[in-house]
């Protein structure tokens, strides 16, 4: 008789795991087979002197384990420093979007409007204006929507510079006029550096693009 499945079995015994047979079979061949029952006495009196056996005294490493560690985890000051650009960059956001809709209110709600426009265009200047006010607000509460709203609000902006440009060099507006403008390219500044600042890293586009969102 082959002993062999008998000892993996009873060693399984000895560790808590499966037999993988039947243990009226074991008992019955532990029984009947003298070098496999002297083989199971010295194989339990191993486990037991390796289970009772003392462990030896380990050191205490703990302080020299805190010790070694840095006193700032590295990336913690980039972070910090990212986490102020980020909120200085919603603040100004901010403030431009209500200096902004300053700007546009009073065109909007009484209808004048400078160099004496007309109403309905004040109406629509005032309109106009007051969008882009909300735009900035939007970006401001929410700077993931700065990449969505930029193409739109550059594309207005570096026209109406253009116009605005040869408009002065041609006497059709004012200075002051054209001044105004100033806060719009200034919103429109704070809203490119937040979707620069908001873009996706490579590394995390090829993340997503496997259909994994990074932790």
């Amino acid at each position: 008789m082959q002993c062999a499945p008998f000892r993996e079995a009873l060693s399984a015994r000895l560790d808590g795991e499966p037999l993988g047979m039947p243990a009226a079979d074991l008992d019955r061949h532990l029984a009947g087979c003298p070098g496999c029952s002297g083989w199971a006495e010295a194989a339990g009196a191993v486990t037991r002197r390796a289970r009772l056996t003392p462990a030896p005294p380990v050191p205490d490493l703990t302080a020299a384990v805190l010790g070694a560690l840095p006193q700032q985890l590295p990336g913690a000051a980039a972070g910090a420093r990212a986490r102020l650009v980020r909120s200085a960059l919603r603040l100004a956001l901010l403030a431009v979007g209500v200096a902004q809709a300053g700007l546009a209110w009073p065109a909007l709600a009484t209808g004048t409007a400078t160099m004496s426009a007309p109403v309905h265009v004040a109406h629509e200047t005032g309109a106009w204006n007051l969008a882009v006010a909300a735009a900035f607000l939007a970006v401001a509460a929410a700077p993931r929507l700065a990449a969505g709203a930029l193409p739109f609000l550059a594309t207005f902006t570096v026209l109406l510079t253009v116009a605005t440009v040869r408009d002065l060099g041609a006497g059709h507006v004012h200075a002051d006029r054209a001044a105004a403008h100033l806060l719009l390219l200034a919103g429109v500044l704070l809203i490119a550096v937040v979707a620069w600042r908001d873009r996706p890293r490579r590394g995390t586009a090829a993340v997503v693009s496997r259909g994994r969102v990074p932790a």
